[in-house]
Order: structure tokens, then sequence, then C-alpha cells
């Protein structure tokens, strides 16, 4: 007998989407409204804003928007019409890629229409069957995607631990030894859930033992990290041992779009390979041109940086004051670890919302192990003193909720599927 192919779709909505009737709308899907800034409208009420990545305040500079709209007047929303390499290329793009790739220190970039679908070609087309994959195992949805394509052997090694990636290595080594491939090693510049800088210097070293590639995802150090916002290779001094560098446009430099960067024959070789671009439609003008603004500004202001952090340790070193667990970030990612069941964690976002304007997003299993609540706030430069004062009153306050096991009455008396969290 066949089965209905939807039985198991209508019968077990996922970790997440069984509290969809629950959630949505509110706690996921929210409609923030207003101008992208440190406040916004949620529900009819001004919130403090910590769920977005707009780590510099690029968004709404007085020079990006006129960039953008004299770019959407000049040449509307379609052009340049068709993939880059049929009807779609222009001297902006040429532009861009060559700024950027001066920006990273690479030979050359390429431009990639998204981030997302970007990494998961950028990987399927680095490697064959015969290659093998070794990638940290709390690495980006995008990556772990990407490496799902790869027919050949893949392994994981613990989160940052060089060590297990080590160990990894050797059984990589001996396994591409058999099939005639390579190796190709995956981690993230920053790790944009806990907020740790991948371990980029330790890796590279390993080069000196193992032959091997590595392809970094700089998304959330692009423009936060390094003495010219170059990312997490120039903070940690090995951006030359990072063979591919890749980034995206929806962090530091808000906008759509991301690129990547590597010697010049590796470019040549992925634009002519990479599926999701030679396939899809060239990236706007309105972006491209956009992005040429943007990046002009990250270079051109190091105040902007200056005040981002300025906010970060204001924020972080307040909550390490009060007692709070905010892990080993070493970026501008800001979590905090509090301990209890999904449904208390809906009670708690919602206090923090309705009472005490804070929007922040909240990260629970599957993405966190079950029982831990993580509170993920995103400091920007557009964030002032007031806001973050006023946040860390909030969070002494939620906090003694938790503990008095407050929230947890509250989830029970209201929620389903509480003993299944």
């Amino acid at each position: 007998m066949v089965n209905d192919l939807f039985d198991r779709i209508q019968k077990n909505k996922g970790p997440l989407g069984k509290w969809a009737s629950q959630a949505e709308g509110y706690y996921v899907f929210p409609k923030l409204e207003g101008p992208l800034s440190n406040r916004m409208m949620f529900h009819g009420k001004e919130v403090i804003n910590w769920s977005i990545n707009d780590y510099l305040g690029l968004s709404n500079h007085p020079e990006v928007r006129k960039a953008d709209a004299e770019a959407a007047l000049e040449y509307g929303a379609a052009y340049p019409m068709g993939a880059r390499m049929m009807s779609g290329h222009t001297t902006k793009h040429e532009q861009l890629q060559g700024e950027l790739a001066s920006f990273v220190n690479k030979e050359a970039a390429y431009l990639l229409n998204f981030g997302y679908q970007g990494m998961v070609s950028i990987i399927d087309a680095l490697v064959t069957k015969n290659d093998v994959i070794v990638y940290d195992v709390d690495s980006h949805a995008c990556i772990i995607d990407g490496v799902r394509l790869h027919m050949g052997k893949r392994f994981t090694y613990k989160h940052n631990d060089i060590e297990s990636l080590e160990k990894n290595l050797e059984r990589a080594t001996k396994m591409a030894e058999t099939t005639g491939g390579g190796i190709l090693v995956i981690t993230e510049g920053v790790f944009g859930m806990r907020g740790q800088q991948g371990k980029l210097k330790e890796i590279v070293a390993l080069k000196q033992k193992y032959n091997f590639r590595l392809l970094v995802d700089d998304a959330h150090g692009f423009g936060t990290l390094g003495a010219t916002g170059a990312g997490a290779g120039e903070e940690q001094g090995c951006q030359d041992g990072i063979d591919v560098y890749f980034s995206t446009f929806a962090k530091s430099m808000a906008s759509i779009g991301a690129f990547v960067a590597a010697d010049q024959d590796i470019i040549d070789y992925l634009k002519y390979n990479l599926r999701s671009q030679m396939f899809a439609k060239s990236l706007p003008m309105i972006f491209t041109i956009g992005a040429l603004k943007r990046l002009e500004l990250l270079r051109e202001n190091p105040s902007m940086k200056a005040k981002l952090w300025e906010n970060v340790n204001l924020l972080q070193n307040g909550l390490k004051e009060r007692g709070f667990d905010i892990g080993d970030t070493n970026t501008c990612v800001t979590p905090v670890y509090l301990e209890g069941s999904i449904p208390e964690a809906m009670v708690l976002v919602n206090d923090l919302r309705e009472n005490y304007n804070i929007f922040l997003s909240i990260v629970v299993y599957p993405v966190i192990p079950k029982g831990i609540i993580l509170l993920r706030m995103i400091p920007t430069a557009m964030h002032t003193k007031e806001d973050i004062e006023e946040t860390l009153r909030a969070y002494e306050a939620i906090r003694e909720k938790l503990v008095s096991g407050e929230y947890k009455k509250i989830a029970e008396a209201t929620t389903t599927d509480v003993s299944n969290a």
C-alpha cells in the first residue's frame, strides 16, 4: 500500500510547528512596524528592538536611503533582467565584486543573490563524490543543507573543538587517500546563536599537518570584527589562511545579497559552476548600487563600529555583573541562557514584550537542548544607553519570576503539551 504523502505532514507538524496555533503571529512570524531602528512598534506599542541584525545602523542611514532611492528611480526593480551569464551582467556588479575582494584581502569575489542559497551552492560546487567534508556540528542551516547535497563522505567535529577536528581530519585523510579526493573544512567566523568566534587561527595552523582547504561563513563577522571590519579572519590575523571567504549583505550591510571571495582561479571556477547563480536572475541594480554605498560607509566610517562595540560591551558587562549567563560569546551576538520549558519561555517573552516593552528573539529546542531557554539579543550602533539600562532592569525582573515558578504556573494554565516540551 502506498501512503498518502501528506499523512505524515498532517500528523506531525515538527518540533516547532506543533506550537503554531499558540505561537504564530506573536512568538514566530511577529510583525514589527515602523522604520528599522532601536525602537519599533509591536502590537500597537513601542518596544526596544533587540532582534534585527542591522549591526551598524545602515538600514536608515540617509546616504543609504538616498542611494537606494536614486537607483530605484533610474533602474526600477527589474534591471538587469536575466542571469549574469546570459544578460544580467553590468559594470556595477564588477565594481562591487572588486571592492569586496579588496576589502577582505582576497584576489577576487563573486556576487550572490542570497546568502543561504549561495552557501548551499558553493559547497555543492567545491566538492565531488571523491572529496571529504569536515564541518563544525553547530554550523548554520545553510551549511548543513549544502553538505546534504554532497554525494561523498562527511564528518562533523565537536563545536569549536580542535582536538575533535584533528581526529576527524585523520579519518578524512585516510578516506581521501582511498578515493583520490581532497578535504574541505567548513566553519563559521561567528556562530550566530551562541556568539563565539570560530577558532579560525587554530584551524589554519592545522594546514601545516593536514592537506585541506578552508571555507568560512562569516555572516556575523563581516563589518563587526577586525581592525577595518573585514571580519573574523582579520580579527584573528589569519585571513590569508581562509581559502574561501563568504559573507552575506543581510547583517552589517542591511540589505539582500552575499558574496564569496578567494583566489582568482577559484572564483573563475565558481562563477561557472554555482548552480544557484547560473540559473537565477541577476542581483537587481537597486541592491548592487545600494551595496556599493553601504560598503563605502563601512570602510570610511569606523565610528559606526566603535559605537556598536561600545553598546555591546555595556550590555554584556551589565548582564554579567548581574549574574546572568551569557556563555562565552566574544562577538556582538549576546545570548542569555536560562532554564525552562518551551511554554515557560513563551510566557517569559510575552511578559517582556507586554509589560517591559522589550522585543527579542527566543531560541528553544530543537536549536538548543531541551530545558534551556536562550534569549538572543543583537546590539547595534543605533541602541542607546537608556535602551540598555531599561533592558537590564527588565532582565532582573523576569529572572525572579522564572526562578520562583511564576512563569511555570502561568504556562501550565494557558498552554498545552507542556509535559512534552
